[in-house]
């Protein structure tokens, strides 16, 4: 018990011993809120004793100062007590405030009394033409560093005009003239921009060049916006040339053009149509276009519609149909003849009848139009019907006009116009040779001259 109350006695001395050095110190802390006192401005001390020496040396090295500066060539300094004096013109306005801050950095100089006024005389504000002298003056000087990378640059573009010069590595290279043209081209123009990239760069118009490279990539983009179908058909001349989907002389059909081809250009597909008119067809368009050539293969089916009775049998009308057509001496054996049933009309039965023949030996056309005939012919001599189209007519007395002013009857002979029966011509002999007056046509104009160089069709190379 005693040893508590000693204990608790000591910390009551601790805390009143720790409360009496706490609070002389917050005693001597300011006020957290009381503000604080500015320092005292630096202020310039003059000096009571100012000799002629330190006036002199000032003025010395103020008119050493402005000597070494162009611009204060005409200012006068003066010196007394310390005090500077600033006289005399100067060109450019903001001279004048310089000239003062430079007088007033001085060890010595108590104050400065700028009394330097601007040159408006019209001799010193010719400014202009001193810089055109002086530009001429460094063109002059530059003018040997001007000939020996001007002359550079020729060397470079001549020796990019020698490689390209060398026709017969790339016409091996390219697939074709207008290829090799094209990388010629590509050649000379590498060579000629990098030998001016040389000669600026010697010149040290790196800056120069960099501007006029970005020019010409902006005018290029906004060129290329406007000339956007120009080097769409450029491109697809180049892509058609690599692919050869056509011969020249070939019978295509581009979309809805057909003709026959006459040669291909850097711009357009030149046909011949088959009444002997000349046709361009954009190259942009032929290249996006489904082409149908019906000279890649030789072979060709032509098929025609016949219809007979619904009373008759179709079978065998489809069986002589079909031995008609094989024993045509233009169509060919293999493949063989056909016939289908196509449709069942309202009065007939249509059936389509199918041949081959060899294009080089037959022309579509005309062994179409025999192979029609004697059909037709075959079926009549073996009593089918080919009916036309029957329609019924119904009349209705009411709406008859009044016999007035006429006789009660009239009645006409009818004409017999039953055909009399003929002899079936013979076929054997009929002309189905293929026609020649277009392609021959389309050969004289190949043969052209100044022409044929233009054509990208290489007939060496295999069709796509």
């Amino acid at each position: 018990m005693d040893g508590e109350l000693g204990l608790q006695f000591l910390r009551m001395i601790l805390a009143l011993a720790a409360l009496w050095i706490a609070v002389p110190a917050f005693a001597i802390l300011p006020p957290a809120d009381a503000p604080s006192e500015p320092p005292e401005a630096a202020v310039q001390q003059i000096d009571p004793e100012q000799d002629a020496e330190d006036d002199a040396q000032i003025a010395d090295r103020l008119s050493g100062i402005f000597g070494e500066l162009p611009a204060f060539a005409n200012v006068d300094v003066t010196v007394n007590e310390g005090v500077v004096t600033l006289e005399g013109t100067v060109k450019d306005p903001e001279a004048i405030d310089r000239a003062a801050a430079i007088a007033d950095r001085v060890t010595g100089v108590v104050t400065v009394e700028n009394n330097i006024e601007r040159d408006l005389t019209v001799d010193s504000n010719l400014s202009i033409l001193g810089e055109v002298s002086g530009l001429l003056d460094s063109f002059v000087k530059a003018l040997p560093l001007l000939a020996v990378s001007a002359l550079v640059a020729i060397l470079i573009g001549t020796a990019g005009y020698a490689l390209a010069g060398l026709r017969f590595i790339w016409d091996r290279v390219a697939p074709n003239a207008f290829l090799g043209e094209l990388i010629r081209s590509a050649i000379r123009f590498a060579f000629v921009v990098g030998g001016l990239v040389v000669a600026l760069d010697m010149l040290g118009a790196g800056a120069l060049l960099g501007a006029v490279l970005g020019g010409a990539g902006v005018i290029g983009i906004a060129l290329g916006f406007a000339m956007r179908d120009t080097i769409e058909n450029y491109v697809a001349s180049i892509m058609l040339s690599l692919r050869q989907p056509f011969r020249p002389n070939d019978h295509v059909l581009i979309n809805d053009l057909e003709g026959r081809v006459i040669r291909l250009t850097s711009r357009a597909t030149i046909l011949m149509t088959l009444e002997g008119n000349h046709l361009r067809v954009p190259n942009a368009q032929v290249f996006k276009a489904v082409i149908l050539n019906y000279t890649r293969n030789p072979q060709r089916r032509f098929e025609f519609e016949l219809g007979v009775d619904a009373d008759d049998d179709p079978r065998a009308a489809m069986a002589l149909g079909r031995d008609t057509i094989a024993s045509l001496p233009f169509v060919l054996d293999d493949p063989e003849p056909a016939a289908r049933i196509q449709d069942v009309g309202d009065s007939n039965i249509v059936i389509l009848f199918l041949g081959w023949v060899d294009q080089r030996e037959a022309d579509w056309y005309k062994s179409r139009s025999l192979a029609i005939a004697a059909v037709k012919d075959a079926l009549e001599e073996a009593g089918f019907a080919l009916p036309e189209p029957i329609y019924r007519l119904r009349f209705d007395g009411r709406t008859d006009p009044l016999p007035i002013g006429r006789s009660a009857s009239i009645t006409e002979s009818a004409p017999d116009t039953k055909p009399s029966s003929r002899p079936a011509p013979d076929e054997s002999h009929a002309d189905v040779k293929p026609e020649s007056e277009i392609s021959e046509m389309v050969e004289q104009e190949r043969r052209t001259d100044g022409e044929q160089a233009k054509d990208l069709l290489d007939p060496s190379r295999p069709v796509e």
